[in-house]
Parts: C-alpha cells; structure tokens; sequence
C-alpha cells in the first residue's frame, strides 16, 4: 500500500470539508447527486469517446497503481541478476534454462530465452528494447486518458453550472426551487474543478511516475542481460545496475 497516496487524497479532501465548516456553510450543502451525474457521467463519457476500448480499459486498471503500485524493487532485482551471472559464469548460459519457468514476468522469460539461446548481445538488446518502447507507450496511453479527465471534468462543470442557472432562471416565480438550482450550478463547478484537481491530474502523474519506474527497471535488466551474454564479471554487472537505482 502506497500511504502517502491514501494520505494526500485524504487531506485534499478533509481540508475543502473543513474550510466549509469553518466558514459556517454545511457539510450537506456539497452533495448534489444531480451535480455529481452531470460532472463525473459527462466526464466519464468524453473520456469514452476518445479512446478506444483497449486503452480505457487499460487505465481503469492501472489505477490501483495509485495505492497498490506494482514491485519496485530494484535491489532484489539487481540480486537476481547478479545471481543469473553467477550460474552462466560457472555453469554455462544453458544452466539458466532451467530458472525460466520460475518467472512470473512474461518479459523476464523472453530476455532469458534469448540469452540462453545465444543471441548475440546487440540484437538481445534491440529486441528488448523494442519490446520495452511498445510496453511504454501502451501504458502511458492508459495514464493520459486521467488526465485527459482531468482536462474535461472544469468545463463539464461549468456545464452543469449553466444548466443549474437555466433551472433558477426557468423558475423565478416559484421561489421554493431557487434554491435547489443555484445549489446544482455551484457545487457542480466545485465537482469539476475539485475532481480534476485533486483526482484525475494528480492520478495521472502519480501513474506515470510509476511507469517512469518500471521502464527504468526493465532497461537494468536488458543491461544485466546483455552483460551476462559479454560474460562480463558478475560484480562489474551489479555496479553498473546499482547506477539505475539512483
């Protein structure tokens, strides 16, 4: 669990609930469901519209990222590949086939299945990497469709501001429904600017953040790999992986 994630989104929010009180406005006053459908709904559906199935799909689902990110652990992996240039050291590039199956990670098996194959270590490097550029790319198309939320959801709120006006304006005669549209236009501009700042925008970044990340991981282990395929020593490869790690 990532807590400064669960912390900071806490805080956003308790700190715009708390100025309200201290204001002497209700907590209440802020919950307009007719507010809430027109911003996250119209929000909800121009992110729709501009992505393809494929890529929304993708980033709902790296949003658990933003509290449960994926392993990070550069150390641990420095130490595995360190351990991969032992055994091809001693044993052989062969003696690795049998460490394959035990890797979860689809990319892992591919880059070990190259080494113990013999591929030369530029062409072992190129076709990572190509692998990598494609990986990123896709996972940054999941991220930005946040931000492209995060871009949507203020004039979707201005939106809903018009249209709680439109409601006062259609009902000046019946002073008992003011009240309900002027709530409906303000709290709608709240929703959409408050949403994009302290959700969708932040959410974005913090995911490409994460990406930022795992591509960083993913080029030590081409460079471990290929330095295992050169038969450089095992502890020149693990100072040069340390350099990833910052």
């Amino acid at each position: 669990m990532d807590s400064i994630s669960l912390v900071g989104i806490t805080l956003g929010f308790a700190a715009i609930l708390v100025g309200q009180v201290l204001e002497g406005g209700h907590i209440g006053s802020l919950v307009q469901p007719t507010a809430f459908l027109i911003v996250i709904g119209g929000t909800l559906g121009a992110v729709m519209l501009q992505s393809s199935m494929k890529v929304f799909r993708t980033g709902m689902q790296m949003f658990r990222w933003v509290f449960t990110p994926p392993n990070l652990d550069h150390d641990a992996l420095i130490a595995e590949v360190v351990s991969w240039s032992n055994v091809a050291r001693k044993e052989g590039l062969l003696a690795l086939e049998s460490r394959i199956p035990q890797m979860e990670d689809p990319f892992i098996q591919k880059g070990l299945q190259l080494l113990v194959d013999g591929v030369e270590p530029e062409r072992l490097r190129e076709v990572l990497e190509v692998e990598i550029d494609t990986w990123e790319a896709q996972l940054k198309q999941g991220a930005k469709i946040w931000e492209a939320a995060g871009g949507y959801a203020p004039t979707i709120g201005i939106l809903g501001a018009v249209l709680g006006l439109i409601h006062v304006m259609e009902n000046l005669s019946d002073p008992g429904k003011l009240g309900a549209g002027i709530a409906v236009a303000f709290v709608a501009t709240i929703y959409g600017v408050g949403t994009a700042n302290l959700v969708f925008l932040p959410v974005s970044k913090k995911l490409l953040g994460v990406i930022g990340t795992l591509v960083s991981m993913r080029e030590m282990l081409v460079d471990g790999l290929v330095g295992i395929a050169n038969g450089d020593n095992p502890r020149i490869i693990e100072s040069r992986l340390k350099g990833y790690a910052g």
